[in-house]
């Protein structure tokens, strides 16, 4: 079990059965990118699968991600730890899989309706420009999940005073034209995308990767290290 100060948890899912969080800088990297040994990294992907283990659930779903749009929705029938490729989000319609996503300044997206249904997403600049958070709610819309139904948090992430992107990214992310670099709030679009889709249930970190370096790695910060975040109904 991941100690409850190496983790911030989304208290508003509880009342479902749903447990998502997300780790800190105290619980270590899960990055197999870094210079540590890759036995101490798996060895902490070990204390996810039996935090999941505890709550009856055997499956955990990951994928290699790419900083695009697309979505793997997840069926039952498997055990283990499955690994896709060129993803940044996971669905799981039924209660009993765990997912995750590989984070550090980029926004960790949950999404979670009564029934158990959850997602979990990777949203850096070009997700969010690439709106994976719709993609997330439509997989769970279209499996009878109503978007006004759900229930969205945004995890800890790099916040709209420290993310400043040059002239093209703000174009891309807010269709506006602008002469220099500017800060923006990838959460705060990401928000603006979600209620355009019907979501009405939103809640938000109040963590700054950047800002509260000391507890989460940060990309801007120089970091190699990666948190996770996890959602898992059982």
């Amino acid at each position: 079990m991941i100690p409850v100060e190496h983790a911030e948890v989304v208290d508003d899912f509880a009342r479902f059965g749903v447990h998502a969080f997300t780790t800190t800088r105290q619980f270590g990297s899960l990055s197999t990118s870094s210079v540590e040994p890759v036995r101490e990294v798996l060895a902490r992907w070990d204390t996810i699968q039996g935090t999941a283990r505890e709550r009856g659930i055997h499956r955990l779903a990951t994928a290699s991600q790419v900083h695009a749009a697309r979505v793997i929705v997840h069926e039952p029938g498997w055990e283990g730890w499955l690994r896709g490729t060129n993803a940044d989000g996971h669905v799981a319609a039924r209660r009993g899989t765990a997912l995750a996503v590989t984070i550090a300044d980029c926004v960790p997206v949950f999404l979670a309706h009564p029934s158990g249904a959850v997602a979990a997403l990777h949203s850096g600049w070009r997700g969010t420009a690439a709106r994976i958070v719709e993609h997330g709610i439509d997989a769970l819309v279209q499996r009878g999940c109503p978007a006004s139904e759900l229930y969205l948090h945004l995890g800890p992430a790099i916040c709209g005073t420290c993310y400043e992107v040059s002239t093209d990214v703000v174009r891309e992310l807010t269709g506006r034209g602008v002469s220099a670099p500017q800060t923006v709030d990838l959460r705060g679009i990401i928000t603006d995308h979600a209620l355009a889709r019907g979501v009405r249930h939103i809640s938000q970190s109040a963590s700054c990767t950047r800002c509260d370096n000391n507890r989460f790695f940060s990309h801007r910060a120089g970091d190699a290290g990666r948190q996770v975040g996890v959602i898992m109904a059982s």
